[in-house]
């Protein structure tokens, strides 16, 4: 049986451990179905078993991640009888490194991150690879403790930059809460005739046309690339792209999408060029499925892109 598994990620004092509680506590979560609790970190707020409705609430505590085997997963779960894991991980190691323990019977059913909005960006700007972990994967993020005449749009850009299909909500000091409403428009043209993406935007483009394809399919896009040669049909296609960092200089990766061009095999690796090319969405071998091809109208030789890494 396939065990649901409810993670809530975060930095120490960002408000986890008060939701679980108030979530538990909460009939329409607390059905009467055995729930393991397990905590990787001790805060200042601690939980109090008593309130759960049925008894049905096991807690266990995990002090060492390192540690921690997948038999001992498995034991908690069996000791308890449990249904279902509710799991609030601690805001220094990042989510893999427990996603990597759990047995193959535990299904992740809902990732929710929370930070406090006084000290998140502090946070980004010291450990911005943390920040990253725990905000790319999630589906939710509770911006908690948001001063009521706070500008919110340094914490919107934070969580938009990272994951764009994110839910955002903003908890105010004052007890109201607020869904995150802002539009973030594409810093291109999408019903262009050619769409123009800057230097600086190749990022949010490749990031976009992955997520979206159908909406490129049959237009035509005008970017700068560098060029790398495909294991297949390197006479006839090239991948277009350019190194992307997410986080920091450790995560720099080579995003690129293939291009049919019939001068693919005069393309030397790494050289940059100017691509304007057809999307059409279909299936490829790089995607293991469907996704945008291009067919360049013309490549020409172009000066490095500014700045050569593209961030988002």
């Amino acid at each position: 049986m396939n065990i649901p598994v409810y993670v809530f990620t975060g930095f120490l004092e960002s408000g986890k451990t008060k939701f679980i509680q108030e979530t538990l506590e909460d009939p329409r979560f607390n059905d009467g179905t055995r729930t393991l609790l397990l905590v990787m970190e001790e805060g200042e707020e601690e939980y109090d078993l008593s309130r759960y409705p049925g008894k049905n609430v096991f807690y266990e505590t995990v002090d060492d991640l390192d540690e921690l085997t997948t038999w001992q997963l498995e034991k908690m779960l069996k000791n308890c009888r449990a249904q279902r894991v509710v799991a609030e991980l601690n805001g220094m190691r990042t989510v893999a490194d427990f996603y990597e323990k759990i047995p193959a019977n535990w299904q992740i059913a809902q990732e929710v991150s929370f930070a406090d909005a006084n000290t998140i960006l502090t946070y980004n700007a010291n450990m911005r690879s943390l920040v990253v972990d725990k905000l790319q994967g999630c589906e939710m993020v509770v911006f908690n403790r948001v001063k009521p005449d706070a500008d919110i749009m340094p914490l919107h850009k934070l969580a938009r930059a990272l994951n764009r299909r994110v839910d955002i909500i903003y908890e105010y000091a004052d007890g109201t809460t607020k869904f995150d409403e802002i539009e973030d428009p594409l810093p291109f043209d999408i019903h262009a005739d050619v769409i123009e993406i800057k230097d600086e935007d190749y990022a949010l483009f490749y990031r976009d046309i992955s997520e979206e394809p159908q909406k490129y399919d049959g237009k035509t896009v005008r970017f700068k690339a560098q060029a790398a040669r495909l294991r297949k049909h390197r006479d006839s296609m090239f991948a277009a792209g350019r190194f992307v960092m997410t986080c920091c200089a450790d995560d720099i990766t080579f995003l690129a999408l293939p291009c049919a061009w019939e001068q693919a095999e005069q393309q030397e690796t790494r050289s940059w060029c100017t691509v304007t090319a057809t999307v059409e969405v279909k299936h490829h071998s790089l995607y293991q499925g469907v996704g945008p091809i291009l067919t360049a109208s013309a490549v020409v030789p172009a000066e490095p892109a500014v700045p050569d890494v593209a961030t988002f």
